[in-house]
């Protein structure tokens, strides 16, 4: 709903003006800038997505944010792009390091962005894309993806993209002592409950505040459901333009934190917070031209287009893991008999693949079940697109017979077994640096290195650890 221009109401009324009502979700800026006449907004969150996907920025007073920041940008320290997850800053980073003495990015505001943040009274939510001399950051999550669509607005389609997350939801607030106790992270199911419609009140306030909120922000769901690991949810949002899809991921995660923390709930997007728990970040994505969707036939059979894709998906998906997989904990969840994929396999309507072709008439698409719910959504669908388009400008690419059955038990190649393992094979990658950049594939493999050291302990642990948690459970 756009708020309207102010009305006059006449002289039967008394000729007095009648004040727009208060606008809601995505808003202009001439709408922004009703809002703060009418003092129903005071600040601005500049937000720009980190490589772990979170938001870093600086919260602005509206008027200032107007009067200076919408057309002239704000300045922040390039290190945000060159840190650990604990802001620690790292070292041989050619973007930002002590040797360059950490200057500053230009944070760009995309007005086409500009959102209301109900969960944050009197605050809009603006994404940000980082620049330096005027030039784009190549290595920002957001631009990473920017260039992936238009690359493939330059072959006449677009895609279409709906985002599927699985989160846990814990009783309390978990300090950083009370994260490694098992005894004191209470989910807020504790069995398993997939697919119930008997929610506990507090379960219930939860999830009915969390769809309002994102309803009034113009990011309503698709639908929630309870899943089958111990304090699991799922939202599934609709389709819709990819980067508004990571966009809305990102705004919808802000929403969780804040939403959980008012009703005395953790919430974490670890692939794996506890043992038998493995949350994922499915990406349901089309191909489209200007004539209608393109991965089926007219006889419901896969398009030639949709074949190519999909062996693009199954060739360059394997060198590019550490982008849908970032972390030491990432590759526990790919696990047998887990509906997490293992191999590299695809097949149709089967849960056990990392490719699914699902969906019937102009709903065909493929399902990507390869990102955990850690995986920062900007990279992972330039992993995902950056697959596609070269299965379509490589045709001679074999792509191998569907899995008819269980996929676990198959001979596709496998999924690596560690974030080191994924690590080797997209630093030594000629593809991974083909389709995305060296400047890119060296940035990220410094940024994995240091990952892994700081759980290098962890990586061989049979299970989850505290160690784990500890660095991740409120991060990811």
């Amino acid at each position: 709903m756009r708020a309207v221009d102010h009305q006059y109401s006449g002289p039967e009324s008394g000729g007095s003006l009648r004040c727009p009502p208060p606008a809601r979700g995505r808003i202009t800026r001439e709408q922004l800038q009703e809002e703060v006449r009418q003092e129903r907004v005071h600040s601005v969150i500049l937000g720009l997505t980190d490589m772990a996907g979170r938001l870093k920025g600086k919260t602005f007073d509206a008027g200032v944010f107007l009067d200076r920041i919408a057309d002239s940008g704000a300045g922040m320290c390039a290190y945000v792009l060159a840190t650990d997850v604990d802001m620690n800053p790292l070292p041989d980073f050619d973007l930002s390091s002590w040797d360059t003495g950490y200057g500053d990015l230009h944070l760009v505001p995309d007005l086409n962005t500009i959102r209301l943040l109900p969960w944050s009274s009197g605050t809009v939510l603006v994404h940000a894309d980082a620049s330096i001399n005027g030039r784009p950051v190549s290595v920002a999550p957001r631009q990473m993806l920017r260039r992936q669509l238009d690359e493939l607005s330059q072959r006449g389609l677009h895609a279409k993209v709906g985002l599927e997350t699985e989160f846990v939801v814990y009783r309390g607030r978990l300090d950083h002592a009370r994260i490694g106790s098992h005894q004191k992270r209470q989910p807020i199911t504790a069995r398993n409950r997939d697919c119930s419609l008997d929610h506990d009140a507090r379960t219930h306030s939860f999830l009915s505040t969390l769809q309002t909120s994102l309803r009034e922000a113009e990011l309503p769901t698709e639908a929630v459901k309870i899943e089958a690991g111990h304090g699991q949810l799922e939202v599934t949002f609709p389709y819709g333009k990819p980067l508004d899809a990571a966009d809305g991921h990102i705004a919808f995660k802000h929403a969780v934190r804040r939403i959980a923390t008012d009703t005395n709930l953790t919430p974490t997007f670890m692939a794996v917070p506890d043992p038998g728990v493995h949350s994922g970040l499915h990406m349901h994505l089309s191909l489209w031209n200007d004539h209608g969707p393109t991965l089926m036939n007219s006889d419901g059979t896969l398009s030639t287009q949709a074949r190519h894709a999909i062996a693009g998906l199954l060739t360059v998906l394997p060198e590019l893991a550490p982008l849908y997989a970032p972390t030491v904990n990432s590759y526990r969840r790919y696990k047998p008999d887990t509906f997490a994929p293992t191999t590299y396999s695809w097949g149709h309507d089967n849960r056990t693949c990392a490719v699914r072709v699902t969906g019937q008439g102009q709903g065909l698409h493929l399902e990507l079940r390869l990102p955990g719910a850690d995986a920062n959504p900007y990279l992972g669908l330039t992993a995902v697109l950056a697959a596609i388009q070269h299965g379509l400008d490589q045709e001679d690419l074999l792509l191998p017979p569907p899995s008819t059955g269980s996929a676990y038990t198959g001979d596709a190649p496998p999924v690596p077994n560690s974030l080191a393992d994924a690590r080797a094979v997209f630093r030594d990658s000629a593809l991974a640096r083909k389709l995305l950049g060296d400047d890119v594939v060296d940035h990220y493999v410094c940024a994995l290195g240091a990952e892994i050291s700081a759980l290098e302990s962890a990586q061989n642990a049979p299970e989850v650890t505290n160690e784990e948690r500890q660095r991740w459970l409120a991060a990811a």
